[in-house]
């Protein structure tokens, strides 16, 4: 996003007056979002006078920093010794399942029990990958034969974490989009079935969405929130030419608080969303 931003004051400073549509469509090409660029827009224009480059900056960091809400605090073990149990959702190739690793590694040098459920059971590589994962970082993982009811991997993983008394169950759920219909059936039914064992499960469901697929991200958000409600976003790809606005157009549209961030491959690049960090350095 910093990216971003040199380039709209370069485009600024080169030009004797602003051109509003051409700012407008820069912001939305940071993906903001139509509705947030507008107001950005809209409070430039309200400013009675020429307008800096540094006007644009400072009114679109306000504008995004009072957008997010205050950070939301580190997740929170469950309480009567049942596990914290976290759906993990989106599509195919965002990074669900290495987020599924990294966010046990992170809850685990927390020095909390996490095991794992490999619920995307018509994707062998996806099971194989978290398995791998699993094993890499020393979480157990519980899978299913090929192609097995989902639903009946997390209840097994559920019943398996309940009795080790783990802190935390992470549920790496299929991203298949292909039908709105199927998605949440299938989403459904491993809430239902989870909730048999506690009717509070599952806590929280995260969505994980690709920083450099920007617009789409907003897509992606809108239609696995039809299928089941959205608590929490994971922001991947935030080191490769991801802008990260997508975060405050998801925010802004949706009301999806940004929870974590993934800067890497590596487990250790993965941090809990704090907003003053985000806006400062990474806007």
């Amino acid at each position: 996003m910093a990216g971003f931003f040199k380039k709209l004051i370069n485009r600024i400073t080169n030009t004797a007056e602003i051109d509003w549509d051409d700012l407008e469509a820069e912001l939305i090409s940071g993906d903001l979002g139509v509705r947030l660029s507008l107001e950005i827009v809209e409070e430039l224009k309200g400013l009675g006078r020429k307008v800096s480059p540094e006007d644009v900056v400072q009114v679109t960091r306000d504008r995004i920093a009072e957008l997010f809400p205050e950070d939301q605090g580190p997740l929170t073990p469950g309480t009567e010794g049942k596990p914290t149990v976290i759906l993990m959702v989106g599509v195919n190739g965002v990074g669900k399942t290495t987020s599924c690793a990294k966010l046990g590694s992170l809850l685990q040098q927390q020095c909390y029990s996490v095991s794992m459920a490999a619920a995307d059971t018509f994707r062998a590589a996806a099971v194989e990958q978290l398995v791998r994962w699993g094993e890499r970082l020393n979480l157990p993982v519980i899978t299913g034969a090929h192609e097995a009811d989902p639903s009946s991997v997390c209840y097994l993983a559920h019943q398996q974490a309940i009795k080790r008394g783990d802190h935390f169950l992470l549920c790496d759920t299929a991203g298949r989009l292909h039908t709105r219909h199927n998605l949440m059936e299938e989403l459904s039914k491993i809430k239902r079935t989870i909730s048999k064992q506690d009717p509070d499960a599952p806590h929280h469901t995260f969505l994980v969405v690709d920083a450099t697929t920007g617009g789409n991200a907003l897509n992606q958000a809108k239609e696995f929130g039809k299928a089941v409600p959205l608590d929490g976003l994971i922001i991947t790809k935030m080191d490769g030419s991801g802008k990260g606005g997508i975060a405050a157009g998801i925010q802004k549209e949706l009301g999806i608080p940004a929870r974590f961030i993934g800067t890497g491959e590596e487990p250790e690049k993965f941090a809990r969303f704090q907003k003053k960090d985000f806006v400062n350095n990474i806007l």
